[in-house]
């Protein structure tokens, strides 16, 4: 696995350079555009965002699931708007329902320089109860 191979990254978060910056009902985090992030169009990746947004959420849910839980996404949904080049990308995710075998989270990626927002996602989490 590429993990176990030194000097890789060990997370998906630690490849793209993901950080959280709050987590809980609602989540902040942030993420620098580095090259690596650009498609060969010369603009940002979408999976990018899409993973930003679905990371930041996943770090709201998982400071909130009851203990002993665990939960896994089962639906997302991405509109995304506008792009960049370079600069920091800043998501923020706000749980919208919260119920005891599923929430659904709303969230937005912004690009800081601009301030011109990028995405909206929206997805759902199963909570996971152990037998």
């Amino acid at each position: 696995m590429a993990h176990e191979r030194s000097g890789w990254p060990k997370t998906l978060a630690e490849y793209v350079g993901y950080e959280t910056l709050e987590a809980g009902e609602a989540s902040r985090a942030r993420m620098e555009i580095r090259p690596e992030h650009i498609a060969p169009n010369g603009f940002l990746q979408a999976s990018v965002i899409i993973a930003m947004a679905d990371m930041c959420c996943a770090s709201g849910t998982f400071a909130s699931v009851p203990e002993g839980a665990s939960f896994t996404t089962i639906e997302l949904k991405t509109n995304l708007i506008s792009t960049a080049r370079s600069g920091e990308l800043i998501c923020e995710a706000q749980r919208v329902h919260g119920g005891k075998t599923t929430q659904v989270w709303d969230a937005s990626v912004t690009h800081t320089e601009s301030g011109k927002r990028l995405a909206l996602f929206r997805c759902t989490q199963l909570i996971l109860y152990p037998k």
